[in-house]
């Protein structure tokens, strides 16, 4: 998947997003991703590079070029 929002410029990165190719601004983090992709932060569990990323971190947590993110959603049930 390529995702090219309105504000990408030259600084434009890529990731890979729950195993697929993703291009993204460059220095944005977890939170504007989360936000671009329109899903919830308080609804998902976040991990960057094998390591799970705190929500109270989304906000701070500034990609890089390369990193795998995954978004998982939580599902309810029983």
């Amino acid at each position: 998947m390529t995702f090219s929002p309105a504000f990408l410029d030259n600084k434009a990165m890529q990731i890979k997003l729950n195993g697929e190719d993703f291009v993204f601004e460059g220095g944005a983090t977890v939170g504007q991703l989360l936000q671009a992709i329109g899903v919830q932060s308080q609804a998902v569990a976040v991990e960057v590079n094998l390591h799970i990323v705190r929500r109270s971190e989304h906000q701070m947590h500034e990609l890089k070029e390369g990193d795998s993110v995954e978004v998982v959603n939580f599902v309810g049930g029983g």
